[in-house]
């Protein structure tokens, strides 16, 4: 059994590179009092908090292998996905109405991740644990979920990491196909549980594909890109985030510039 390991940075990956727009920044940011406003932050899991070292793929070669006897997946992109888009093309070159056949293939899916997460060499990505404790110990920021990730899978891979609760509402990808879908449904959720605090305005998207800036757009929200999964830099820079990191920063900066 593999243990979870929490990476420490080092050197070289402390210097976080910013982006606002497509504009390099190279400043000294000066300490902000905390804005009473509240900051919704909505956070991709695979490649922006963890990594889960090919569990996901593992899980869903084996309950094809167990439900219909197919011992090969098709090739599918799965990076910035949903997990709906992403069954649907694992079943378009097969003899198998995918409709038919779809609640069977995620629920084993589902019951597979769990055996197979400790299987593999995932992590939590660097400084994750440390943000999201001093984010979620704030009272003016509130922390969602907007993943591709359909809700037993995103709950499996939280759990499993010890990221859960610090989450208390978000967006999956159960039911839609298209990203932005999940997005919005992110979106009201946070509206849902913050009530009159939710601004309309202060809603940031954070994650680490193109897929993920889009959609982010698509609900009027700002950006956080970073490096750590799917997307090259090139490619998340040419979409025009808010900001960009190579990796997560240290909690106290990332909130100064969310702050502006």
């Amino acid at each position: 059994m593999f243990r979870v390991r929490h990476h420490n940075r080092s050197a070289r990956s402390e210097e976080t590179d910013v982006v606002l727009g497509r504009r390099q920044i190279d400043c000294v940011i000066t300490p902000t009092e905390t804005s009473n406003n509240m900051l919704t932050l909505l956070f991709d899991i695979d490649g922006t908090l963890v990594r889960a070292g090919g569990a996901g793929l593992m899980a869903m070669k084996q309950a094809m292998k167990d439900l219909h006897g197919i011992d090969q997946l098709p090739d599918v992109t799965v990076h910035g996905r949903t997990d709906h888009s992403i069954v649907s093309d694992l079943f378009a070159p097969l003899p198998i109405e995918v409709d038919q056949a779809r609640d069977a293939f995620t629920n084993r899916y589902c019951e597979l991740l769990q055996q197979t997460l400790p299987k593999c060499d995932g992590h939590v990505l660097p400084n994750v644990v440390e943000l999201l404790e001093y984010l979620s110990g704030r009272e003016d920021v509130s922390l969602g979920l907007l993943t591709g990730n359909m809700k037993r899978a995103s709950d499996a891979k939280m759990d499993y990491f010890k990221l859960n609760h610090h989450f208390a509402y978000g967006g999956f990808g159960d039911a839609h196909p298209h990203r932005n879908d999940v997005a919005r449904i992110a979106k009201e959720a946070a509206a849902n549980h913050l009530g009159d605090r939710f601004i309309e305005g202060n809603v940031w998207v954070i994650g680490d594909t193109v897929n993920d800036i889009t959609c982010a757009r698509s609900i009027g929200a700002k950006v956080v890109a970073v490096e750590t999964g799917g997307g090259s830099r090139a490619e998340l820079v040419a979409s025009d985030p808010d900001l960009i990191y190579q990796t997560l920063p240290e909690p106290s900066s990332f909130l100064e510039r969310l702050l502006g």
